[in-house]
Parts: structure tokens; sequence; C-alpha cells
């Protein structure tokens, strides 16, 4: 069975334009992504898709696989799904651009519980760290049952503490954005041209997969993550590339 991966690149982000291209330790970050799921899977089975020339050209030059797509998609998963339609394969993960150190065992752990469990969407997860704020909207989290299958994600902290004063806090999970499917999942999830309630308003694409009763099952990831949200964080990212390098994960 074969398994790609595909990094959907958007250039012309809302939040922050040019995102995929920004150099971080002399290195596009779209470059270092491409990178570490080509460890993971191969470089044959690593693609970019994208609706930017300046992206594609980018990618192509560097030699990775990378597939242009519409300038209309409501979200990467949207873009994965109109890109995969032109690779054969069984199955599909969906790694975010903005994550430039993430761990490639992440990424096969992803693959092997796709394979295991190809009737449910797979995607990370991981605690907060102790800089991160459950009440930071930039950062979706997770609210799961005891077999670790996804009830709910917001941008709001979950779960919802009563008593903030109370000797127990809760311990708050964070979405690491990567996800497996299969292509009738993809197809599925790009049938819907208007993006449902919950997923308008927190603005999180998985959740569009409420409202075909899929089952999202999520996977606790015990490495380092990082991702670029805003221009500061790129600093972030290299003054942690500076102390531990690029192949540090766990």
């Amino acid at each position: 069975m074969r398994t790609v991966g595909i990094i959907p690149a958007r250039y012309a982000s809302s939040r922050y334009p040019g995102k995929p291209v920004v150099v971080i330790k002399g290195v596009p970050m779209i470059l270092r992504v491409a990178k570490k799921v080509a460890t993971a899977l191969g470089k044959e089975n690593t693609y970019v898709a994208t609706e930017s020339e300046i992206i594609y050209n980018l990618v192509k030059d560097a030699g990775y696989q990378v597939i242009m797509t519409s300038d209309e998609h409501l979200t990467g998963t949207d873009r994965l799904a109109e890109a995969a339609e032109k690779i054969p394969a069984d199955f599909y993960l969906n790694i975010q651009g903005d994550e430039p150190v993430v761990n490639p065992d992440d990424i096969r752990t992803v693959a092997e519980l796709k394979a295991k469990f190809p009737a449910a969407i797979i995607n990370g997860m991981a605690k907060l760290n102790e800089t991160e704020d459950p009440w930071d909207v930039n950062i979706p989290k997770v609210l799961v049952n005891s077999s670790g299958k996804l009830l709910y994600m917001s941008r709001l902290p979950l779960p919802g503490v009563k008593n903030p004063d109370a000797d127990h806090p809760p311990v708050y999970y964070k979405q690491i954005c990567i996800y497996g499917f299969t292509l009738d999942q993809l197809r599925l999830f790009n049938t819907v041209k208007v993006k449902p309630e919950f997923e308008f308003q927190e603005d999180i694409e998985i959740l569009r997969f409420f409202d075909f009763d899929v089952p999202v099952q999520m996977v606790e990831f015990f490495s380092k993550t990082m991702a670029v949200d805003r221009p500061e964080d790129v600093q972030i990212v290299e003054r942690f590339l500076e102390t531990y390098g690029d192949d540090y994960y766990i």
C-alpha cells in the first residue's frame, strides 16, 4: 500500500502572506517541512500542493514534487483533496507547512495508524507546554474521550474550568496538524463549498467531519512542536534551532 504526504502551501494567506517561503536559518520553511516528510515517507511520496507559482518554482527547483491547485479552496484539506485526485495512493497525509521542526517519527505514526484504522480520520495532539497559553486563539485545543476519539476542538480552552483556583488544574492538549485520510474521505470533505457552522466559527477544518459523522481518532505526540503562526514565531524557532540543531525532536 502506498502512503503519500502532501503539504498544502498557500502563499496568499490573509493572516501571514508568504508564510511558506519565510526563511528560517537560511532555508525556506516549506523546504524544511518537505525534508521532514521525505525523511518519513520517502522523497518519491512527498508532495507540495500550492496555488502560487513562487512556491511551485521554489519547491521544484529544490527537487521535490509539487502540484498546482486552485486559489479558491476554503482550507488546506480542500487543496489536499484536489491534489490527491492526481496522485494514486491508498492513504494521504496532510502535513502542515508551518511546523518546521515536525518529527518524521510522528508522520510515520499517523501513516501506520491510518493503515490500521482506515475508517477514521487520524490527527495528532500534544500537551501544551509551559510557554503556551490555553487562551491563545492561534492554538486549537483538543478534547478527547478515554479511547482518544475527538469530542470537540476549539480555539477556547478545553475543558472549561468552573473553579480556576482548584487544586486539580486541567491538562490542555493542542492539535498537531498531521492528518490521515483516504481518497473517499477527502472527496467527502471537498463536497462542502461553504464552511459548516462549527468549522466557520472556530476556523478549524477538522470539525467539518462532525457533520459527516466520520470519527476522528487523535494520537498523542511527545515531540517538540513549534508552529509558525505569526512573524514573531520565526525568531523563536531560530533560537530553538541554534540551541538544539535541526535534528532535535523529543
